[in-house]
C-alpha cells in the first residue's frame, strides 16, 4: 500500500473540488494502492469560535463584494466542471473549523475519516449547515455510525485541540501554505485541486512501479 496524506480544511472549496476529482480517478482503479489519511489545516485559525457572517467575512477578505465575486469565479467554474455541487446561497456562516478537525481525527481512529470528510463537505457546501456547531458535528458523527453521545462529550472538552493545532503548525513549518496539499508516499507533494486525469496518470505510474517491484 502507498500512503496518501491529504492536508485539508472542510470549508475550503478547493479541497472539496480536489477530493471530488481524486474520487473520480480512484473509481477507475478499484484496486488502487492508496491508504488515505486526512490532516488538519485551518484556513482561518483566528476565526472567532462562533464563526462569522460569510458575506461580511468574504467582503472583508477580498476588499468588497466585487473582489469576493472575482475571487470565487474560478471556484464556481471548477466546481461545475468537477461535478462538486456547491450551494453558495445556502452558506450563511464561515465557521471556525477546529472542532470539525477534531471530529475528522476521531473518525480516523474508527477508520471512517474519508466518509466523515465527505459528510462535512456535503453539510457545508450542499446543505449550508454550520459545521462549527457541536450539534451539527454530533449529527454527522451519528450518520457515520460513530458514538454521537461520546463525540458530544468530547466536543464539550478541549480533547485533542492542542494536537490539532500542533499538526496544523507542523504542516506550515514544512512549507504548506495552501490546501489541498496531497503527499504521496511521504515523498511527493501534489498541490491544489488537480484534475482527474492527473491522478489517473499518478496512480497508473505507481501501480506500474509496484508491479515491477514484485
Amino acid at each position: 500500500m502507498v500512503k496518501l496524506d491529504i492536508i485539508s480544511d472542510p470549508i475550503c472549496p478547493w479541497c472539496y473540488i480536489g477530493k471530488t476529482n481524486l474520487d473520480k480517478a480512484l473509481e477507475q482503479f478499484p484496486d488502487h494502492p492508496f491508504t488515505v489519511e486526512w490532516h488538519p489545516f485551518q484556513l482561518n485559525p483566528d476565526m472567532p469560535a462562533g464563526g462569522m457572517d460569510r458575506r461580511a467575512y468574504l467582503e472583508g477578505k477580498f476588499g468588497g463584494k466585487e473582489g469576493a465575486v472575482q475571487a470565487y469565479a474560478p471556484v464556481v467554474e471548477h466546481a461545475e466542471k468537477s461535478g462538486a455541487l456547491i450551494n453558495f446561497d445556502k452558506i450563511e456562516k464561515t465557521p471556525n473549523t477546529i472542532d470539525a478537525h477534531r471530529l475528522i481525527h476521531w473518525a480516523g481512529i474508527e477508520h471512517r475519516q474519508s466518509f466523515v470528510v465527505d459528510l462535512l463537505f456535503k453539510a457545508y457546501f450542499v446543505d449550508g449547515r454550520d459545521i462549527g456547531s457541536h450539534e451539527v458535528l454530533a449529527d454527522i458523527a451519528d450518520t457515520a455510525e460513530m458514538d454521537a453521545a461520546m463525540v458530544t462529550k468530547l466536543l464539550a472538552s478541549d480533547a485533542d485541540t492542542a494536537d490539532i493545532q500542533a499538526r496544523d503548525a507542523h504542516s506550515r513549518k514544512m512549507g504548506v501554505t495552501s490546501v489541498p496539499t496531497f503527499i504521496v508516499a511521504n515523498q511527493h507533494a501534489v498541490p491544489g485541486a488537480q484534475p482527474p486525469e492527473t491522478w489517473v496518470k499518478i496512480i497508473g505510474e505507481i501501480m506500474e512501479q509496484l508491479d515491477q517491484a514484485e
